[in-house]
């Protein structure tokens, strides 16, 4: 099973390298540019006209070779795999309409659509899986009515999404956190009894393909991952998590979506019971310390230093709750 991991993560990450530059110049030819917010950092003003939705590719590589590789595709990991199109679908149109009009779909229109989806997927998983607990690290097995759950893993997937979309603001940052998070509930998949072999597989080819796209994503970058790739991989990472029974455990590996979210949260609900005042220079956190003289760069590797330290105390949180049962 583990060199059919590694197979699968070498086979995603060359076909993604190989597959990129044309679609670059596809994404080129058809205009699909990246709008900057004329609010945000005047540093990021160079980076008018990058091409966007970088994402659907990876989306699209993943998809086919699981198919080729599991063929039939079973049941269990139908939902990760409906997640991972259907919410890249949608992305991919909001990428569309802001490459063409320099608006993207409402926000409340885009969190419908994502709840419509969340919950969609979360009957699935309740109805596959009949899940009737949930597992809390130190703790163990703690009971949950199907009627609560339903909502509950929805939530989780529309929050999970949106904050790997809110990452997605520096050359790199959200690519390379959503890795770290991949292979630790790859580990996670592996190491549950019985092993979720599928769900290791799917795992590993999303890290190939995201270190495919990192090749060209990393700063200064070619293409963005664009709504097509973050709101999918993010709302996958989490149906990944309710499938391996540690939801409870996702905020731990995504740790940096947590915070990036958080400071956005705390910002605008600062700034409209302060009557204008800021807690932060810019909100999601990473624009607060790049306007505090940091590189982009720099703020990009120290999160991935988080995430990659959050990530493997997220597996010792695993292995305390697997004990806490036996």
């Amino acid at each position: 099973m583990t060199l059919e991991l590694i197979q699968g993560l070498l086979l995603a990450f060359f076909i993604v390298v190989i597959l990129m530059p044309p679609y670059i110049r596809l994404l080129r030819h058809f205009g699909f540019a990246k709008q900057i917010r004329e609010e945000g950092p005047q540093s990021h003003m160079v980076k008018w006209g990058t091409p966007t939705m970088g994402g659907l590719l990876l989306i699209l590589v993943v998809l086919a070779l699981f198919v080729i590789l599991r063929w039939p595709v079973q049941g269990g990991i139908i939902a990760p795999l409906l997640t991972l199109l259907g919410v890249g679908l949608l992305g991919a149109f909001d990428d569309y309409l802001n490459a063409r009009t320099g608006e993207g779909i409402r926000a409340r229109q885009k969190l419908l659509w994502q709840v419509v989806v969340g919950v969609a997927v979360a009957w699935q998983i309740q109805s596959t899986y009949q899940i009737t607990a949930i597992l809390v690290p130190f703790i163990g097995e703690v009971r949950i009515d199907p009627a609560i759950y339903v909502p509950f893993a929805a939530f989780a997937i529309v929050a999970a999404s949106n904050g790997v979309n809110i990452t997605d603001g520096l050359d790199g940052l959200a690519g390379g956190t959503l890795a770290f998070a991949f292979v630790s509930f790859m580990i996670i998949a592996l190491v549950n009894q019985p092993p979720l072999q599928n769900i290791a597989l799917l795992c590993a080819l999303i890290i190939g393909a995201l270190l495919g796209f990192l090749w060209f994503n990393v700063h200064p970058a070619q293409v963005f991952m664009g709504d097509s790739g973050s709101l999918a991989l993010g709302a996958t990472l989490a149906v990944i998590a309710l499938i391996s029974g540690q939801i409870m455990v996702l905020p731990l590996v995504g740790l940096v979506f947590v915070m990036e979210t958080l400071s956005d949260i705390i910002q605008i609900g600062y700034y409209k019971l302060s009557g204008g005042k800021r807690v932060f220079r810019m909100a999601p956190l990473h624009h607060h310390f790049e306007l505090g003289g940091w590189d982009e760069e720099k703020i990009t590797m120290r999160f991935w230093i988080i995430g990659i330290l959050a990530g493997l105390l997220g597996v010792t949180l695993f292995s305390a709750s697997i004990r806490a049962i036996h």
